[in-house]
């Protein structure tokens, strides 16, 4: 073991030290060991145990927990501390800019465990009421995150976009004019998580290498493969360039961008045959008596049945939604007022409704609002409504699902909003079992209008809660509950590989940005996109009725 390792292993001792709040001039002392450690010139692993007490800032105790780090791999007073923290916990050490006392407040006064707690939380801007926290500190910390999780090789879509059409813009300014270029792979069925960002190019692997070398964004990384080309940005995010010639640049885009399930089906149907070339994909698959398969329905599920059956839906689209519902206003945690949250989305967005869903009052970390506080903003809500009309400001509520899945207001209370959606925030470690029968009895509960984020899940940080999909969504569809499709990159929850089923059994979706400031709207976008590769259409979402039916939907739930 060499030095560097040994004054790491004592430099996570003191960090752990200082987390649980032990004596700060031992932690300090320790600290400081594991410094002096690092620097000496000698190796540590070959000083007996009286040479390393004697060397200044080492000591008796710390050279004793080296003798055992040596001789076992560890040290008891190590181990206890580690056995006391959780494993999230000590992820979060690696965090650039987070040290222990940061961490002592994220994990003692706020509850959050996992990194991709902690990032849901900078999304909704829990972490600047925080003692020693501000609204920099929280963005500091987010970006720290991004650049943590980038490096382990997986991007969310959302946070890849940016830069992937920079890169486009790039390569269409640099090559020659005319030269075809598209995505491909992954990033275009708009997959929610990816491993890098395909773009396919009418050009050859030099030709690409200097143009991706003039934009100066991309690093090229070293591949014999004369086919393509693989670099990464600063922040990690990976791309693959393919090249292609212009006589099949459409049969290499289609089959680039399809599943492997999806590919799997296309060889079946063509048996022996090759896939054609023609000038564009709607033109091959045309050819082999299928309808154009849209990008994010390639995913090796029954899009080649129901498209040689002429009966793909027609997808969904951004511009069909005519409100949002579920977001949070200063009420509880978000960043915008009421009246800004709806100012923006009648003008900006031109809108025609906004549902309002602050937090409810168990949730005390994001500031849940208390029943004189739900009454003090109706009140708003119906001053606002007079003087927004034609635009409606609708009464919602995000209702914590208790333990026992009852909701956390009484029923006259819940009967005074205009929707209820009902989201667990605690007790994440139930079995499958437990919760879904948690989730069903709130399903049951006559007030809820939407079941909110299904599985609780955080993409590339934190699993779903384990439910019976299939016994939550016949729930719905028992109860009349529409299922929220939560637009937030990190969620996008329900998975779309379950929409088909929901809309199967008539259960509406309503894509949900779950909106804590107004940029928090555009995230819809997203929702839309996994909605798409569910199948889901107009017809299939909530919040793409008008305002008038969307209204009248409100009160004959209420009603029944």
């Amino acid at each position: 073991m060499d030095n560097k390792t040994i004054a790491k292993t004592i430099k996570r001792y003191a960090q752990l030290m200082e987390l649980h709040g032990e004596n700060p001039f031992r932690t300090k002392a320790v600290a400081s060991a594991a410094y002096k450690l690092d620097k000496l010139p000698f190796a540590v692993a070959s000083q007996t145990t009286e040479a390393l007490s004697d060397v200044p800032g080492v000591g008796k105790s710390t050279a004793q927990k080296i003798e055992s780090l040596l001789t076992t791999g560890s040290f008891p007073e190590l181990d206890k501390l580690l056995d006391a923290t959780p494993k999230g916990i000590l992820d979060m050490l690696s965090i650039n800019g987070l040290g222990p006392k940061k961490i002592q407040i994220i994990w003692q006064a706020l509850g959050i465990e996992t990194i991709g707690e902690l990032y849901y939380a900078c999304n909704e801007n829990r972490l600047i009421t925080a003692k020693g926290f501000g609204l920099k500190t929280q963005e500091e910390i987010k970006r720290a995150i991004e650049f943590s999780v980038a490096n382990q090789g997986w991007f969310l879509y959302a946070k890849v976009e940016k830069l992937a059409a920079e890169v486009l813009a790039g390569l269409q300014e640099l090559l020659p004019h005319g030269r075809k270029i598209a995505y491909t792979g992954d990033f275009r069925r708009k997959c929610e998580i990816l491993q890098s960002v395909d773009i396919l190019v009418e050009a050859s692997r030099s030709e690409l290498a200097e143009a991706v070398t003039k934009m100066g964004t991309l690093s090229i990384q070293e591949l014999d493969d004369p086919a393509q080309l693989e670099a990464k940005s600063e922040t990690g995010t990976g791309f693959r360039f393919l090249t292609a010639d212009p006589q099949s640049f459409h049969r290499q885009l289609l089959i680039s961008t399809g599943s492997d399930g999806h590919l799997r089906q296309l060889d079946e149907l063509l048996a022996e045959s090759q896939l054609p070339d023609f000038d564009s994909e709607q033109a091959i698959y045309r050819s082999l008596g299928l309808q154009y398969i849209e990008p994010e329905l390639r995913e090796g599920t029954n899009e080649i049945a129901l498209a040689g059956a002429n009966a793909l839906p027609e997808l969904i689209r951004y511009a069909d939604l005519r409100g949002t519902l579920h977001n949070h206003s200063t009420y509880s945690d978000g960043v915008n007022t009421l009246e800004e949250m709806a100012a923006y989305c009648r003008d900006e967005l031109r809108l025609e409704y906004l549902g309002i869903c602050d937090h409810s009052r168990t949730a005390v970390y994001a500031n849940g609002l208390p029943v004189e506080r739900v009454l003090e903003q109706w009140a708003e809500i119906d001053a606002l409504n007079a003087r927004f009309a034609p635009f409606r400001i609708f009464k919602g509520i995000e209702s914590d699902i208790l333990g026992d899945g009852s909701l956390d207001y009484p029923d006259e209370l819940l009967a005074g909003f205009d929707f209820v959606v009902a989201s667990v925030h605690s007790n994440l470690h139930m079995d499958a079992e437990k919760a879904t029968d948690r989730l069903i009895r709130a399903i049951e509960n006559p007030y809820t209008t939407i079941l909110g984020h299904p599985t609780g899940r955080l993409l590339l940080s934190r699993a779903g809660y384990p439910i019976d999909y299939q016994r939550v969504i016949d729930a719905c569809a028992a109860n009349g509950v529409a299922i929220e499709i939560n637009a937030n990159p990190l969620r996008l929850d329900l998975d779309w590989r379950w929409h088909r089923y929901a809309v199967e059994k008539g259960v509406l979706l309503s894509i949900n940005p779950d909106a804590h400031r107004n940029s928090g709207f555009h995230d819809m976008q997203y929702g839309v996109h996994v909605a798409r590769k569910g199948g889901i259409t107009a017809a299939d979402c909530l919040n793409t009725f008008t305002a008038e039916q969307i209204s009248k939907y409100f009160n004959q739930r209420k009603r029944q």
